[in-house]
């Protein structure tokens, strides 16, 4: 243990697998399957999505939520159960002392959409004054803020869909330097909207498995055929361990490493032979002072596009020699949100740990025979798992990986 060791004292999960940690985790322990045909798409070619069950923001975040976006209130509503769960009251702490960091995609697509329809069917002046800081990529990490009374340094970062990740990394780095004494961190995703879903219907990276919706997203699988977009937020709350023991609040984990990396390849499309991803992996065990045999498990990018389980799978096996580790994805059960996976898959792999436990891979029938990987699959595996790595990637060729261990 050092000065610099983070540890997890809270969590907030707001996903497809329920509006909260605890039915999140259940429903990826299941390896329930969320994916559903999505009304609200209309007619667009992949009317497939995942979106959050019973989520009722006014409910939730009062009247001033018609301010905001969807992100932005699933980003929210996941602050204010990260808060809780570690114990932490914003009416007493200094406020000037926390942070808040929200990874973001792209988002506010709804908004942005919303407001471009109008000006083209009607008159410029019938769209909302609000329609500037709806927008915002830092309206998740503002709203935060002011809600909960968090002054210090404050900031959204994106890095496309390893933006929760990168989230996490970068708060780790401003603990580490006193820069303040309590992040919130993570990262939000709207994007089941036509906008979304004809863009990346138009690259060919969703599934069109329209005959069977609930199985669309299987990664690794030997029939998978792309992604299923997905909604959701994950915010944890770090601190110092020093400082987490002062105040007499558990550590559900330490985050003991951070690695980054850029492909400089590809707009869209990761490195062949996963050069970027395995510096980022290398980077973030020598943070950790950990290596590769010291690993008991990977929670994979996993998106479920034959290209990038395959690249990630060679890279593993590279990586880890004669003996990788159990690896899962969440993305079977719970899609693919984006600039929010990297945080939610961090906050399930603080409860892997937790509970010693590896989710299974939702979906996942029969593996594709060119992923020679031990992928858990049909049904969750009690196991040792004492130090994790958590893979994200984004368009761009952006790596982001985060090195968990056992409190």
């Amino acid at each position: 243990m050092t000065a610099h060791d983070i540890a997890v004292t809270g969590l907030g999960l707001v996903t497809p697998g329920g509006p909260d940690v605890a039915t999140t985790w259940e429903a990826v322990c299941e390896g329930r399957a969320t994916a559903a045909l999505d009304p609200d798409l209309g007619d667009v070619p992949v009317p497939i999505s995942c979106r959050v069950p019973d989520f009722d923001a006014r409910a939730l975040l009062g009247r001033e939520v018609w301010r905001m976006d969807r992100f932005v209130q699933l980003a929210l509503v996941a602050a204010h159960q990260a808060v809780a769960d570690a114990r932490l009251d914003p009416a007493s702490w200094d406020g000037a002392r926390v942070a808040v960091i929200v990874g973001v995609g792209a988002d506010s697509r709804d908004t942005v959409f919303t407001a471009s329809r109008k000006i083209l069917e009607h008159d410029y002046a019938t769209i909302s004054p609000l329609t500037i800081p709806r927008a915002t990529t830092n309206a998740g990490a503002a709203e935060i803020g002011i809600a909960l009374g968090a002054h210090g340094p404050s900031m959204a970062v994106t890095t496309a869909c390893a933006s929760g990740a990168t989230a996490i990394g970068v708060a780790k780095d401003l603990l580490a330097a006193g820069r303040c004494d309590i992040a919130l961190a993570g990262g939000a995703e709207a994007p089941c909207h036509p906008l979304g879903s004809v863009g990346f219907s138009q690259m060919g990276a969703l599934s069109t498995r329209l005959h069977d919706p609930s199985a669309a997203s299987r990664p690794f699988d030997a029939d998978r055929d792309g992604f299923v977009l997905a909604e959701g937020a994950g915010i944890l709350v770090l601190e110092r361990a020093a400082d987490a023991r002062a105040r007499r609040a558990p550590a559900q984990a330490y985050l003991a490493g951070y690695g980054a990396s850029t492909d400089g390849h590809h707009y869209a499309a990761p490195h062949p032979t996963g050069l970027g991803i395995e510096r980022a992996v290398t980077a973030a065990l020598s943070d950790a002072d950990l290596h590769p045999t010291d690993i008991h498990h990977v929670n994979a990018h996993g998106t479920g596009t034959p290209m990038n389980d395959r690249i990630e799978a060679a890279t593993l096996r590279r990586i880890f020699r004669g003996r990788p580790p159990a690896v899962t994805s969440a993305k079977g059960a719970l899609g693919h949100t984006l600039g929010a996976a990297g945080a939610i898959e961090a906050a399930l792999a603080v409860l892997t740990l937790r509970h010693q436990t590896i989710p299974p891979t939702a979906n996942l029938h029969r593996l594709d025979p060119e992923i020679d990987l031990d992928v858990v699959a049909k049904e969750a595996r009690r196991t040792r798992v004492d130090a994790l790595l958590s893979n994200s990637y984004g368009f761009g060729g952006h790596n982001a990986i985060l090195v968990l261990k056992r409190s």
